[in-house]
């Protein structure tokens, strides 16, 4: 198994990195770089940058409009553009649902949605989690009825990310409550404005309104927005979540954090010792970055498993596991870099792109408000605990 990247790969890297370096506005780099708050629009317009590009979807074939790159290309591209400062993609859309429909929809489905979502035309949302239903998502409860040409959907969806400013969420929603758990689930896609969905902010404990909840009541949905057939939206749900857990590993996004982390604590503190010279704390540091080594190698093997039509098995939950735990890490380590500075909780400053004198050092400001927002990867996308049962049964088969 050869890790190392071939010429073509290499130049590759570098014709992502000079895109990037020209094509960037600077104002959104400038809020990923130092952990601010971003908006919708930002999402939009370089979303738009990469579609006029021809980058648009990264994992998307060319026969649905993307460049047809290989699982490395994806790799490096998503590394190149976490190191130079560009948002991540949000992944509801093109990394989430448009390869269910490319799967599994219909050839009308597939003309109807695909070149609005590689366009950042419509926004998606995802609509899983229920109160009751989290990690244990056999157990949705939000029931969809038959009636003639339509289903007639009725329940509540939780923790829905970016709700807010979606055009359309994809539901597993019950519409056989007779059948077995898995079996009598199915997978709708439905509009946003529908009369009757109800969407009502959650606000995190970070003061931000990330998460949302939506009420459905006698909402009208076309059957021809069902994806694949009646009962069997299970099947679609896992191969959509095995796209999540890889995507939510983010090493590209880490080895960025872990860059600045290192600039932070290389600074003079007020003794003039900087705190990477503490070894109590160096050691930390070394310790996630060799965790994130590791993690990355694990992850160049799926790669090159892949490029010889070899399916991961368990690696997608171990990238799940060790990916978040690593975010984690590296968050609580920044808050820890800059001592009392990093109680501040400014989700004002941090959305208005604050860039003037703060309590401290600028720097401080987004970074209390960033570690308890991480707190949450290693719950959605299926918890740790859920992924190490996961990796128990496929590996031990216990």
């Amino acid at each position: 198994m050869d890790l190392n990247f071939t010429p073509e790969e290499l130049a590759f890297r570098q014709e992502v990195r000079e895109f990037v370096a020209q094509s960037l506005p600077a104002d959104i780099q400038h809020k990923v770089l130092n952990g601010l708050v971003l908006h919708s629009d930002d999402y939009v317009r370089w979303q738009k940058i990469l579609h006029a590009k021809g980058w648009g979807g990264t994992g998307w074939k060319k026969e649905f409009g993307g460049p047809g790159w290989s699982t490395t290309q994806q790799y490096i591209f998503e590394e190149e553009l976490a190191a130079a400062g560009a948002p991540r993609m949000v992944p509801f859309g093109l990394k989430m649902v448009a390869p269910v429909i490319m799967q599994y929809g219909s050839p009308a489905q597939q003309e109807r949605f695909l070149p609005k979502i590689l366009a950042a035309n419509e926004w998606w949302c995802q609509g899983y989690s229920e109160p009751g239903s989290g990690s244990d998502l056999a157990s949705v409860k939000m029931r969809a009825v038959r009636d003639g040409d339509f289903y007639i959907c009725n329940g509540q969806k939780t923790w829905t990310t970016l709700g807010q400013y979606a055009d359309w969420i994809f539901c597993l929603v019950r519409t056989d409550p007779e059948a077995k758990a898995q079996r009598g689930i199915s997978f709708l896609l439905i509009d946003m404005k529908s009369p009757g969905i109800t969407v009502r902010p959650i606000i995190t404990m970070d003061g931000a309104h990330e998460v949302n909840e939506v009420w459905f009541e006698d909402v009208r949905v076309p059957v021809e927005n069902r994806v694949g057939e009646e009962n069997a939206g299970w099947t679609y749900a896992k191969f959509l979540l095995g796209h999540e857990r890889t995507n939510i590993a983010g090493i590209g996004i880490a080895k960025r954090e872990l860059a600045r982390l290192k600039r932070i604590a290389s600074l003079e503190t007020k003794n003039g010792k900087p705190l990477l010279k503490d070894p109590m704390f160096a050691s930390r540091v070394a310790q996630v970055e060799i965790d994130l080594t590791a993690l990355e190698i694990t992850n160049l093997r799926v790669l090159s498993a892949e490029a010889a039509h070899r399916a991961p098995g368990p690696e997608a939950s171990i990238l799940k596991i060790k990916g978040t735990e690593i975010q984690q890490a590296i968050t609580e380590l920044l808050v820890q870099a800059v001592g009392p500075y990093g109680l501040q909780l400014r989700r004002e400053a941090m959305a208005a792109g604050y860039q003037g004198d703060a309590v401290g050092p600028f720097y401080s400001v987004p970074l209390a408000a960033n570690y308890l927002n991480m707190r949450k990867l290693s719950i959605y996308g299926g918890s740790n605990e859920i992924q190490k049962n996961i990796i128990s049964q496929m590996i031990l088969g216990l």
